[in-house]
């Protein structure tokens, strides 16, 4: 019998990935081109269609052991109906992806939230592989999530299950508002973007720091002087890992997972910030939903969004 196989999109605003896994999670190649957003929709779709069929021809041996085609995507999806309602860098607008790429590929599609995917991934085939309830935190320019529960991506009634960033965990004296409209998410002050702005504003304030010598401040540069000690950097760095604590503590009592997985280019900080993360998260949650918990990092950086979509098909 032919080992079933399953193609993965990771649909970004400037290129598309496409990998090729096996039913055990193994990503076994990829293949990658440009997204040209400035074409439209159909642009773009025709896009994912070419360079699927670059990647596994069809009507060779393999293109007949492929079971369905995943795409990742960041926007607002209806994911049950396959439509994308609005991408903020895709010319999408309550496009039904779903139907017109099953139409182009002659392949059962499915969608799902980029960050979903990212965690699926991570869970089929990455660092959360063999461990059957994680929850896993996507830290870039905001703050991105999935929950895996018995094996299982936790989708939720409208597909917003996991959108750890937008946990309201910080007082409203110190809340600023979020891109999504509330105020207080955990997004706006752990991600490299919420980061980045809070080391403009110690500069701006006149803070003693290392910080307003740097040209261009980046999450980097705020962690590498916090490193080398200074003080405000790691006000700023303290801050940010003890609300992430604090997400985690108010999952662990709602999901109990045995596994936090925190990827994207925050997570590169490592050990120095995963330690306080840490403490923190032990300190406010009960010792039950902490005790035996690993928080790690991420394994498979950019190919976790190709293989968690593959996987939509078997662990969706």
């Amino acid at each position: 019998m032919s080992q079933a196989l399953y193609i993965g999109v990771d649909l970004g605003g400037t290129a598309i990935k496409v990998g090729l896994c096996n039913a055990e999670g193994e990503l076994l190649r990829t293949h990658e081109g440009p997204t040209q957003a400035d074409g439209g929709s159909e642009t773009v779709l025709n896009n994912i269609a070419a360079y699927v069929k670059e990647l596994v021809p069809p009507g060779t041996p393999e293109w007949e052991q492929v079971q369905g085609v995943g795409i990742g995507i960041a926007g607002f999806l209806d994911i049950p109906n396959g439509i994308i309602n609005f991408s903020a860098n895709l010319p999408f607008r309550d496009v039904p992806v779903k139907q017109i790429m099953e139409d182009k590929i002659g392949k059962p599609v499915k969608i799902n939230n980029d960050a979903n995917v990212a965690a699926l991934g991570e869970a089929w085939g990455g660092a959360g592989k063999g461990v059957s309830d994680c929850v896993c935190y996507t830290l870039g320019t905001g703050v991105g999530g999935g929950i895996i529960v018995g094996g299982r991506l936790i989708e939720g009634f409208s597909g917003m299950a996991g959108e750890l960033g937008h946990m309201s965990v910080v007082p409203d004296l110190e809340a600023i508002q979020c891109n999504c409209g509330q105020s207080g998410c955990l997004e706006t002050v752990s991600s490299a973007t919420g980061i980045i702005r809070m080391a403009k504003d110690a500069v701006a304030r006149g803070d003693r720091t290392s910080l307003a010598a740097v040209e261009k401040i980046m999450a980097k540069e705020v962690f590498d002087a916090a490193k080398a000690g200074d003080e405000v950097a790691a006000r700023i760095v303290t801050r940010a890992a003890f609300y992430l604590g604090k997400s985690m503590a108010a999952v662990a009592v709602v999901v109990n997972p045995q596994r936090f997985i925190l990827g994207g280019g925050v997570s590169k900080a490592g050990e120095f910030l995963f330690e306080q993360i840490r403490e923190v998260f032990c300190k406010l949650s009960p010792q039950r939903a902490h005790e035996g918990v690993d928080i790690v990092a991420a394994e498979l950086g950019n190919n976790a969004g190709v293989v968690g979509a593959a996987g939509l098909f078997l662990r969706a």
